[in-house]
């Protein structure tokens, strides 16, 4: 691999990243949004949010490896699909945090 492909490769790696960060905390919101019962305030929200879009974002990239490098190709297809993946991750991630903080309190 050269030098010019690894930069490649590594800033379509962040450019995803990003995507699903982003995504996973709309989705942690939107969650948060749609029931009391889950609802972390809106900081609590985007934090589960976001780290669930990346987990889960990087898992679906895993087991989608036509995903893998939806940024260095500016895909809109595979953007669209880390998008989806990282804000359904995200808001799942927050249903279940928001629920046991409630079932704890």
């Amino acid at each position: 691999m050269t030098m010019g492909n690894r930069r490649n490769a590594m800033s379509g790696t962040i450019i995803n990243l990003i995507v699903q960060l982003i995504a996973g905390a709309l989705g942690g919101n939107a969650a948060g949004a749609v029931s009391e019962n889950i609802n972390l305030g809106t900081i609590g929200n985007s934090i589960a949010g976001a780290i669930g879009g990346g987990v889960g974002g990087q898992i679906l990239t895993a087991l989608l490896p036509m995903l893998t490098n939806a940024g260095g190709n500016v895909d809109i297809g595979a953007l669209l699909g880390q998008a989806v993946g990282g804000g359904v991750a995200g808001a799942i991630l927050t249903a279940i945090v928001g629920l046991i903080k409630n079932r704890a309190a």
